[in-house]
Order: structure tokens, then sequence, then C-alpha cells
């Protein structure tokens, strides 16, 4: 699998839990990615799967946004997996939430 699909579903699964977060936050937040990382351990083959599990960075950088009305810069990472469980690929996204 190439490469950039894996980026593109690496993001995916972090943008999703940054945009379910603002949605339960109630706020009218902005978002947006600003850097990114990625480190290749396995050749892909078959389906891989992609998971986040950051959702309480996301949450606090959130809250100090609406506390402070600063906008808050967060890391969130992405492993992708095959079906044996073995990690494939690992990837970093830093993302950007402000106010509008």
């Amino acid at each position: 699998m190439f490469w950039a699909v894996q980026g593109m579903a690496a993001e995916l699964s972090t943008g999703a839990l940054v945009m379910s977060k603002i949605k339960e936050s109630g706020h009218n937040i902005s978002m947006l990615v600003a850097n990114n990382k990625g480190t290749f351990s396995k050749k892909a083959k078959g389906r891989i799967t992609f998971k986040c599990i950051d959702g309480e960075l996301i949450d606090e950088a959130i809250q100090n946004t609406f506390a402070t009305g600063e906008g808050q810069n967060v890391w969130m990472k992405s492993e992708g997996k095959n079906s044996d469980e073995e990690t494939i690929s690992v990837f970093e996204f830093e993302w950007t939430i402000k106010l509008r």
C-alpha cells in the first residue's frame, strides 16, 4: 500500500476525533494540520487499520482554547496495524485549534 494512502487514513483517524470532540464541546472552533511525521516499520499488505486514542489531549486543548481564548497546538498519534495486529506505520499530526 502506497505511503500516501496510509498517511490519509492516519490523518482521518486523528481528524475525525478532533471534529467529534469539537462538536461535543459546543464551541465554534477551527482546526488545521500544521505538521506531520510518519515512520514505516513493515510493508503494508492487506487491510491496514489506523487508530488514534489521543482524545484526552484534544479535550484538554479545547478546554484551554475556550478558557484562554488562545489557539492551541496538539500532537496526535495514529498507529496503523495489519490483520495480525503488527504495527505497519505510525503517523503523528500537529493539529492547531482556535476559537472562531
